[in-house]
């Protein structure tokens, strides 16, 4: 009889499910994943940036969203009502979402909030404006500091300098059509440009901390179809180059006689400061990870956040680890389970795991 009972529990075992609903709150889609053994804890995930609403219509989920189902979480998805950099619409349908898992599930035990990219800088703005909703964040390959700053002197300065030396070759940056769009052909259109001019090539790579001229490329085309709808959703052209003095150039003097200045539209720039200038007044646990080496969001950027958690004496509360890695969000699902389990730990023990080489903190135990 014993050997029959056990017989069923493992039959039963392998046919239990994750319950999955699919559906809408006011113009965002969403998806609900809760697991056969939830233990009564909700990740809310925020993904990055999509040029459309992101709609769930693939039964599966990535290998590195299944982590958190995996320790027990259920995990809820806004696609978001619009597409682009959608701070503005995010905020209020992962929100909602959260509200109506709550209503039709059961309050959480716990709540974390985590994302990619755009995900990640979303995870830390709930994490400073919604301080007794979640009870912790794991920021994934975020741009961790003010709109304006990483864009600006990131994005828009990278498309001013290109500018000046491949004069004609993008659309001008304040004012990019609509119809622009990030496609292979028009990566390799570019990479072919910088190919055949080294010399100016390699300043471009030297200013951006960027190796190849792949990703050069990959970048401008990226950030130039991200300002056409940051200039569509802002009202204008939200960066100002005015007072920018160029340097690490080949011939600085040149760059900073030549390089042609644009003026922000203030509205504009009002909006980008909106949605969001961080800053750093958190009150739960927060574990940052980042690749070492990230083309589209270099870790000067993610770097940002420890001097404002520095100047809101929240130092104690943020935690940044990284995994030796090239690329944007190359970051595995072993590893993203791995931060998890440190961030459980942490909101659960009180105990502050430590930064740096995340392969290194696991080897030790993670301490």
């Amino acid at each position: 009889m014993r050997n029959w009972v056990a017989l069923l529990l493992v039959f039963t075992g392998c046919f239990a499910q994750t319950k999955t609903e699919t559906g809408d709150i006011n113009g965002a889609k969403f998806r609900i994943d809760v697991p056969a053994n939830w233990n009564g804890g909700l990740v809310m995930y925020c993904h990055g940036y999509s040029p459309v609403p992101v709609a769930y219509d693939r039964p599966e989920l990535s290998p590195v969203l299944q982590v958190f189902l995996d320790q027990g979480y259920a995990l809820a998805q806004s696609g978001y009502a619009a597409g682009g950099w959608a701070i503005q619409e995010a905020i209020v349908d992962t929100e909602g979402l959260r509200r109506y898992f709550v209503s039709k599930y059961a309050k959480p035990k716990e709540t974390y909030v985590t994302g990619h990219s755009m995900g990640g800088f979303l995870t830390m703005t709930l994490m400073e404006q919604h301080p007794a909703v979640y009870d912790a964040g794991m920021p994934l390959c975020g741009p961790l500091a003010p709109t304006l700053s990483f864009m600006g002197r990131g994005a828009f300065d990278s498309r001013v300098l290109f500018d000046f030396y491949f004069p004609g070759a993008l659309p001008d940056p304040s004012k990019v059509p609509a119809a622009y769009r990030n496609n292979r052909d028009e990566v390799a259109r570019i990479k072919t440009l910088l190919d055949a001019a080294p010399a100016k090539a390699e300043v471009l790579r030297r200013q951006n901390g960027i190796k190849n001229n792949q990703d050069v490329a990959s970048t401008l085309v990226f950030v130039t179809a991200m300002l056409a709808e940051l200039q569509a959703r802002a009202g204008g052209n939200p960066f100002d180059n005015r007072n920018i003095i160029y340097s690490n150039t080949d011939d600085d003097n040149a760059v900073n006689t030549g390089v042609k200045r644009y003026a922000a539209d203030p509205k504009a720039t009002e909006y980008m400061r909106t949605f969001y200038t961080p800053t750093g007044r958190i009150s739960k646990p927060m574990l940052a990870i980042h690749t070492s080496y990230d083309a589209l969001v270099p870790v000067t950027i993610p770097n940002t956040y420890q001097g404002l958690v520095d100047a809101a004496g929240t130092s104690s509360l943020f935690v940044q680890q990284y995994v030796k890695r090239d690329g944007h969000c190359a970051i595995s699902p072993e590893e993203v389970a791995r931060g998890f389990s440190l961030l459980r730990e942490w909101k659960s023990s009180g105990v502050r795991p430590p930064g740096g080489d995340q392969a290194l903190i696991n080897s030790a135990g993670g301490r």
